[in-house]
């Protein structure tokens, strides 16, 4: 569950970051109020854990040799 957590607020900062450098427009702190408000700020963070966490499938064992059907 934490892994498809982390994944998602990966691809939600994957697709900011996009935007930020392709039309130089950041979703989140136009969502949200400006780049430093609080819950920008919050969701910036929770993006950056996610990517150390999802670093970790890198060095995962069972992530390499199961099956992707096996994870539930």
């Amino acid at each position: 569950m934490w892994d498809k957590i982390a994944l998602i607020l990966l691809i939600i900062g994957g697709v900011n970051w996009g935007l930020v450098g392709i039309f130089e427009f950041d979703l989140v702190a136009w969502l949200f109020g400006g780049a430093a408000s609080f819950i920008s700020r919050a969701i910036y963070i929770l993006v950056a854990i996610s990517a150390v966490w999802c670093m970790t499938f890198l060095f995962r064992r069972e992530a390499l040799t199961e099956p992707a059907t096996q994870h539930r």
